[in-house]
């Protein structure tokens, strides 16, 4: 799976190609250079540094640090059939990531956010850049192109529920890797499919908030 965040209940998993978050490993994926490298070598295949700096619009220096934390952490490592001593390749040790954590979302505060919002950013991204070639497109995928939303009142279970049904679903359409691109029918494209259940907890109701300061019933107002 190309995407840098899935869960464990996801029927799109191949559990023996997929890697767990703990804290160390969550700690080492907190910064948004290091989800976008491991999206990309899931994506697309081995790379450099150097190519892998030019897609994200940083250095080749700053690509070649984080792909060496990224190593340490065991999310990447180095593709010895396709270096050389002048120039290293990497690879993604896995397809999927799994972070379904509570108790660790809770002991790891802040590299939780940081890895969430990296997350939600490359989301953004992927959307802007489809949006910037949409008028380019040909017209028969401009007529696939969707972004609605649906306003749900749910129970935490019913919205659990939700996810698994969209899982199974997506899990019925053939799966885009670079291994398998050469199998795909003509006309096949990578399409990427995003679900995000968001909770939106009310606020309390008005008249249940206190309006000013509260006195003592029967004290005196003057």
């Amino acid at each position: 799976m190309t995407d840098p965040n899935v869960r464990p209940d996801d029927p799109n998993v191949d559990k023996e190609d997929s890697v767990v978050l703990d804290a160390k490993r969550l700690r080492a994926l907190a910064h948004p250079v290091r989800v976008q490298l491991v999206g990309l070598l899931r994506k697309y295949g081995p790379s450099t540094a150097t190519r892998l700096a030019e897609r994200l619009g940083v250095n080749s220096g700053t690509a070649s640090y984080h792909l060496r934390q990224l190593g340490a952490a065991g999310f990447v490592e180095e593709d010895t059939e396709r270096g050389n001593a002048r120039e290293r390749w990497w690879r993604s040790v896995h397809r999927t990531t799994w972070f379904n954590d509570p108790d660790l979302a809770e002991r790891e505060p802040e590299a939780t956010l940081a890895y969430l919002q990296s997350v939600a950013a490359i989301y953004t991204l992927r959307t802007q850049q489809t949006l910037s070639g949409l008028q380019t497109m040909p017209r028969a995928w401009r007529n696939t192109f969707d972004m609605s939303d649906w306003a749900l009142r749910l129970t935490p279970e019913e919205a659990a529920a939700l996810y698994r049904e969209l899982a199974e679903v997506i899990a019925r359409y053939r799966r885009d890797a670079p291994e398998t691109v050469a199998s795909a029918p003509d006309g096949a494209e990578r399409v990427a499919v995003i679900t995000q259940i968001l909770p939106e907890l009310d606020a309390p109701a008005a008249s249940s908030l206190p309006s000013g300061p509260q006195e003592e019933e029967g004290s005196p107002t003057s």
